[in-house]
């Protein structure tokens, strides 16, 4: 019999379903991966923004990432919005509790409509409980900047964040690179080596939900054995074409097309 591969994401609800657990749940299920959630808050928001959010009790979060572990358990782990400080801490416990490992971290701060997602005395936690668990940390520009207290204004400025943010314990980091001008430019680094992973730049509104679409990708990937490196890689591939098969659906930004392999409009 087949193993079938499983993964976990920790993460916020987005009732418009293009980001947060929906857009994980569907990335895996798209990549052949089974996967279980944990939710850290629910939000009520759309594709044009966020009108509530609603954390969790850290103590809910915590009795879903033992339930579905001591019964399913998980290959690989992504974690997305968590919106305090506590949360986080125990999502961090649960995670060296229960030997999890193959983690990615997605530090998701802001909305694409602009929207917070995270109390701002919770970045020091994301930094010190959370990213020296990573096997790969997944921040964008704006989110690299909170992390490291730097402002990415060149290619410099990029490289050397991503060394601060490997110095924080990550095993690796893949800085972002959709909020620069010019083609779509990813930058990994895995504590020695520098690496691009290029794609074009894609003229479209449809862009929501894509960092956590990228991350749940990676650790689907990560779940079916793929090396970090190459998981992100095949990661990179598949959320540029979701973005490029994307559809409209509401009047802000779309979400990507997250089943693009199977069928379209």
């Amino acid at each position: 019999m087949k193993l079938i591969r499983k993964a976990l994401t920790i993460a916020g609800s987005d009732s418009g379903a293009g980001a947060g657990i929906q857009a994980d749940l569907k990335t895996f299920a798209a990549l052949g991966v089974y996967g279980t959630s944990a939710i850290t808050a629910i939000t009520a928001q759309n594709t044009v923004g966020v009108t509530q959010v609603l954390a969790l009790n850290p103590k809910l979060v915590a009795a879903q990432i033992d339930a579905v572990i001591d019964d399913i358990g998980a290959h690989a782990l992504k974690t997305g919005m968590l919106a305090s400080a506590s949360i986080i801490e125990i999502v961090a416990r649960k995670i060296r509790e229960h030997r999890l490992n193959k983690l990615v971290v997605d530090p998701v701060m802001v909305a694409t409509s602009g929207d917070l997602l995270i109390k701002r005395n919770a970045v020091a936690a994301l930094r010190s409980r959370l990213i020296p668990l990573a096997a790969v940390v997944t921040p964008n520009i704006p989110e690299a900047e909170q992390l490291t207290g730097m402002e990415l204004r060149t290619f410099a400025d990029i490289t050397e964040s991503a060394r601060r943010i490997v110095r924080m314990g990550a095993k690796s980091v893949v800085i972002k690179g959709g909020h620069r001008k010019g083609p779509a430019v990813d930058l990994f680094y895995d504590g020695k080596t520098f690496s691009a992973l290029v794609a074009p730049r894609i003229r479209t509104k449809n862009t929501h939900g894509t960092g956590c679409t990228f991350s749940a990708a990676i650790a689907a990937y990560l779940a079916k054995g793929e090396s970090v490196e190459r998981a992100v890689a095949l990661a990179k591939q598949y959320i540029t074409a979701a973005i490029r098969k994307s559809f409209t659906i509401g009047a802000g930004h779309s979400p990507v097309h997250h089943f693009h392999r199977f069928w379209k409009y």
